[in-house]
């Protein structure tokens, strides 16, 4: 095949996977559209490398967290992992700015999301993420978060609200229970009595779920991603036997398996 015919099948896949996030953009025209990376394994433990799809798991995650804000539109996560895989734009595994900018591109996004977690023996997790301004290529926000292992779902819920303020977006709606102070910050509980704004439902990833069980639900979208079918659902229905309402468990598996 000459090069000229090779780069028009590239040029063909890549509108090919676009288009569904053209048609999404078009539905939600003049929000800011942000789309996030796999982050990069850190971790330093004896077994760093079984957190491996956590690096999806937490791209996931961090998605419904920050889609839980109306204002903004955000790109799903396997809309990002089909590109990447057909362009074959990430080597070594690793994430970094020209490729988040590179990929953001053809996405048409905004915003892109991208950074690292950190796993270490004494049982603390760390997330360092990174924005970056497609269009200038500039970093416009960094953040870390951290805590012990089995907080990663608070983390994450932590992570998406300080990325959204931040990076200057719309604000976040309100959860059940929370007041704004005057510079737009969430300062605690609302009193009895006082007037707030409708409170936005909690995302279906904000549950508590252990480590162990994040991994797993990370492994079973990296199989997914794969095309293990068999292997993801039994993955995905280990993470629903412990923890039956686990929203994006029950979304991965309904992809694989749709009910008859």
């Amino acid at each position: 095949m000459n090069r000229i015919a090779r780069f028009a099948m590239v040029a063909s896949a890549a509108v090919g996977l676009v288009a569904p996030v053209a048609h999404a953009q078009a539905q939600g025209a003049g929000k800011p559209t942000i789309a996030v990376m796999s982050f990069n394994n850190n971790a330093v433990t004896s077994d760093a490398r079984e957190y491996d799809g956590l690096s999806k798991g937490v791209a996931d995650f961090l998605v419904t967290e920050m889609a839980n804000n109306p204002s903004v539109r955000v790109i799903e996560r396997d809309q990002v992992q089909k590109l990447v895989d057909e362009q074959r734009l990430v080597s070594g595994g690793q994430v970094d700015k020209e490729t988040a900018i590179r990929v953001g591109k053809l996405l048409g996004a905004q915003h892109m999301i991208f950074g690292g977690f950190m796993a270490d023996p004494r049982g603390n997790f760390r997330i360092d993420a990174r924005a970056v301004n497609v269009e200038t290529g500039q970093i416009v926000h960094t953040e870390r978060v951290q805590d012990k292992a089995d907080n990663v779902m608070s983390l994450i819920e932590q992570l998406a609200a300080k990325l959204n303020t931040g990076m200057k977006l719309p604000a976040m709606p309100m959860r059940t229970g929370e007041a704004m102070s005057n510079e737009g910050r969430r300062v605690g509980t609302v009193r009895a009595g006082t007037p707030a704004a409708a409170p936005a439902p909690a995302p279906a990833s904000s549950q508590k779920l252990p480590m162990k069980y994040a991994v797993m639900y990370g492994k079973a979208l990296d199989l997914a991603d794969r095309g293990e079918k068999d292997r993801a659902v039994e993955l995905f229905g280990a993470v629903l036997k412990d923890f039956p309402d686990f929203g994006p468990a029950k979304s991965g598996m309904s992809k694989l398996k749709p009910a008859s």
